[in-house]
């Protein structure tokens, strides 16, 4: 009879309990934002495949004055293309922005960019051991760094007019003030 009685009440808990687990899972302020371990450390460093006849960068450059961005990209990433007219309003605004192109074939990559205009102020192909060093989810993925090479924020999936507004612009706005 008690063993009965403990299956009965056994799946309500368990449904309270997996009710309660998405509950407050819901609760955070953005569901979609994934957690980052490098936002207000250092850039880590980079070391990256000159892509075509664009200049290439290193950690010196996303350590210099002033706030710059550092784009993962990729040619076959829709989102990416997506983005593309965002990264272009930013750098027509003059921020710089550092594209890292992740897992892709030069030619593909320096086709994208023929089509679609080169947002980059200097860029370098990456095989994955930067994206691993710099924690990279996946591509379409924007880095906010301050003027002394310091993650202000890590935005993963493209960049739209709203996520620029909402989003980019007040992390650069804070990357001004702090380095």
């Amino acid at each position: 009879m008690a063993r009965f009685s403990v299956l009965m009440i056994l799946p309500p808990v368990l449904f309270a309990g997996l009710a309660a687990t998405f509950y407050l899972g819901m609760q955070r302020e953005n569901p979609d934002e994934l957690p980052s371990a490098r936002e207000g450390g250092m850039a880590p460093p980079v070391a990256l495949a000159p892509l075509g006849d664009a200049p290439t960068f290193d950690s010196a450059d996303l350590q210099a004055d002033g706030v710059k961005l550092v784009n993962y990209w990729a040619s076959w990433c829709a989102p990416c293309r997506a983005e593309h007219p965002m990264l272009e309003t930013l750098a027509g605004e003059g921020i710089p922005i550092y594209g890292i192109n992740y897992k892709d074939q030069p030619r593909n990559a320096t086709a994208f960019l023929e089509e679609l205009g080169n947002p980059y102020a200097a860029m370098g192909a990456d095989e994955g051991r930067t994206a691993l060093d710099w924690g990279l989810y996946g591509v379409p993925e924007t880095y906010v760094i301050d003027g002394d090479g310091r993650i202000v924020l890590r935005f993963a999936g493209p960049i739209t007019a709203r996520s620029l507004e909402e989003t980019i612009r007040p992390a650069i706005a804070r990357a001004a003030d702090s380095g």
